[in-house]
This record gives structure tokens, sequence and C-alpha cells, in this order.
């Protein structure tokens, strides 16, 4: 190409780059964001159909689900990010409420009491908290001056609390975990001093002999002794991680195909459908299938961190950014506890784990992303 057809074709690239643009602002949808959503569901049905036995009616039920969650998607993403902030104290009452009833009616499944049944309609009020702790701490902060003083940052501390502590009670450590995680992004993308920081480091390492002997459950207390010797119990609580390690370990570098795995096959590894559906892949596609979906995954956080730096204001950066960073924590916390770097905590690698409730907040969460990146300016006036 020449130099002057390649000056002749700037115009049109230009045109074209703006068309895009406006029609991204007109449907309030981010399409960098929706490819990869679309190529790692997609993934997430492949592996899926393995993982559970070639067991096609689980596979019909999830595609319904990422129908459901998609849907959600469009329809949050239409939301005026402003009606969400003055909204936000309307849902983090909502969702305490929520988790509230669950202490009184809430259905037990497998020792927790973490569902409520309305109805036909079957749901996890912690999910919603997943979204609602992050919009209620931006919506708080950005109204007040950068970053936080002490008494805001106490306030913070609290509004984070009383939610976290519900769901622990549950108990249901990997949500209260993530719920606990996304206020506390928000809190340090308002710009949280280091000496807060410090202290908080050093509360937290005082606390974890009360905390181990008087909050954690003994299942929990096994989880982690077993984390730290899976083969203390091979046959009991180390089971699913040596299980998990051999499957990671037998696909080498290009895995032994679609379908072919043994460990899910024979069923040696449990919950592979869901919790352990990272080890199916690991030994089906092996380690370039897992460098393709961390790549895949990376280049969704790295457009919602993208999203958090162009908003046109503090809630829209602050919210941007902790459900981003909290996402990395999904995929940081599941992939850690099936390689038996962490203790197992019940949480599903997003996009890719069988699930119901999780996936439609899930996408939720990137609805609000994709209505952050298509907002108009606006300013909002910080309070004392």
């Amino acid at each position: 190409m020449t130099r002057q057809d390649f000056l002749r074709r700037m115009p049109d690239a230009a045109s074209a780059f703006s068309r895009r643009a406006r029609l991204e602002e007109r449907l309030h949808i981010d399409f960098v964001l929706l490819g990869i959503l679309l190529v790692l569901t997609t993934i997430g049905l492949t592996v899926l159909y393995s993982a559970s036995g070639h067991h096609l009616p689980s596979v019909e039920k999830q595609a319904t689900f990422f129908a459901l969650a998609y849907i959600t998607m469009f329809v949050v993403a239409q939301i005026p990010v402003d009606f969400m902030r003055r909204m936000a104290p309307v849902a983090y009452t909502g969702g305490v409420l929520l988790l509230l009833a669950v202490t009184v009616f809430g259905d037990i499944s497998m020792g927790a009491q973490r569902w409520l049944q309305i109805g036909s309609f079957r749901f996890q009020p912690s999910e919603i908290m997943k979204l609602a702790m992050p919009i209620t701490l931006a919506a708080y902060l950005s109204q007040r001056f950068l970053p936080p003083r002490f008494k805001h940052v106490v306030v913070s501390l609290v509004l984070i609390g009383i939610p976290t502590a519900l769901i622990i009670e549950q108990p249901d450590l990997g949500t209260s975990i993530l719920v606990a995680t996304s206020g506390l992004m928000v809190l340090f993308y308002a710009g949280l001093l280091w000496r807060y920081i410090a202290v908080a480091v050093v509360v937290f390492l005082a606390s974890l002999w009360p905390i181990w002997h008087f909050m954690l459950h003994d299942y929990q207390r096994r989880r982690v002794l077993t984390m730290l010797d899976p083969t203390s119990d091979p046959l009991g609580a180390g089971w699913n991680i040596i299980q998990s390690k051999t499957a990671i370990g037998s696909g080498g570098l290009s895995g032994k195909g679609w379908m072919e795995g043994t460990q899910s096959r024979l069923d040696f590894l449990p919950e592979g459908h869901t919790d352990f559906i990272i080890a199916v892949m690991s030994e089906e596609f092996g380690l370039l299938g897992v460098v393709v979906l961390l790549s895949l995954y990376a280049l969704l956080i790295g457009r919602g961190l993208t999203i958090a730096l162009r908003s046109q204001n503090a809630f829209g950066r602050m919210l941007a950014a902790s459900i981003s960073t909290t996402f990395f924590v999904y995929v940081f916390v599941n992939m850690g506890m099936v390689s038996g770097m962490l203790p197992v905590v019940g949480v599903p690698l997003p996009l890719i784990s069988q699930g119901g409730t999780a996936i439609v907040a899930l996408f939720a969460g990137f609805g609000i992303l994709m209505a952050i990146a298509t907002e108009k300016k606006r300013v909002m006036t910080p309070q004392s």
C-alpha cells in the first residue's frame, strides 16, 4: 500500500470507528467485551459436555442459564449509571433483608442454609450481594472526598462486615470472601491510604489464631489441613485434591483430547462439572488449553479495567475496577484450590463451571460494565 492509498483510507477507517462507537453508545453494548464472553461461554459448554459424562440435558440446562444471563446483561446495560448509584441503598438493604430471611426460612441443602424458595423460583440471596456490595460502596465513597477519611473507612468496613458475617453464618466461606473482596476493592481503588492497609494486614495476622479456634467450622479446618498435606487422608478429605492434581498432571502439554479424560470419565474426580472443572479441561486440553483460557480471562479483566479508566466519574471507575478485580479473584481462588494451593472453599470457575444464579449474577456485573462503558459524561459533587 502506498502512502497516498493509506492517507485516502484513513477517513474511511475513522468513519467506521465512529459508527461503531455510536452503535455501542446507542445499544449500550461493548462489542469487545461481548466477543470475549461469547468465546468463553462456548468453551464452557464444550468442556461441560465432557465433564458431565456427555449428559446433554445438563448442557441444555446450562445453555438456558446462559441465554437468561445474556438477556440480564443486556437489560442491566440499559440502566443509567446514575440510577444505579441512587438505588444503591435500596439494593443493599434488600440484599441484607434477604440474607436475614435465609437464616429463618432458608432451604437446607448439603448441610448449608443458603437458598430461598419463592414459589417455583429458588435462588441464593448471597449472589445479589456480590453486586449490591460494590455498588453501595462505590456510591457511598464517590460522594465523599477521596482518598476516604478515617470515618468513611469505618463506615465502609461496617457496610462490608454485615452481609459478610451473614453469609459466613450460612455457612458459605467462598461467597463471603468474594462479597468482602468486592467491597474491599472499592475501598482500595478509592485511594485507601497505605497506612490503613498496613494496619489491616497486622490486624488480620493477629486475628488468625482466634479465627482458627473460634470462627472456623471443623470441616473448614480440615480443608486447610488437607491443603497442607492431602496425603494425610487420601481416601477422605484429601481425595478431591489428589485426583485433581492427577488429572492436571496427566494432561501434559496438549492433553488427551476432548472427552478422552479418564479421571472424570471413570468418576475418580468428584464435582468435575462444577468446582473442579478446570481439572477436566487440563486433562483433556493440556497446558495449551489452560493457557488459552487464562489468556481469555486476562483479556476480559483487562477490558474491564480499561472501562474503569475511561469512566467519566469516580463512581463508575471504582465500580468497574471492583467488578473486574473481583472476577480475577474468582479465577484465582478456583484455580488455587483445584491445584492444592488454597483450601477448597466452593468457588466455581466463572463462565466454565455449571451454575444457575451465580451465572446470572456474573453477567449482571458485565452488564454494569457495559453501562459504564457507554455512559455519557456527568459530574458528581463530593460531600464531606
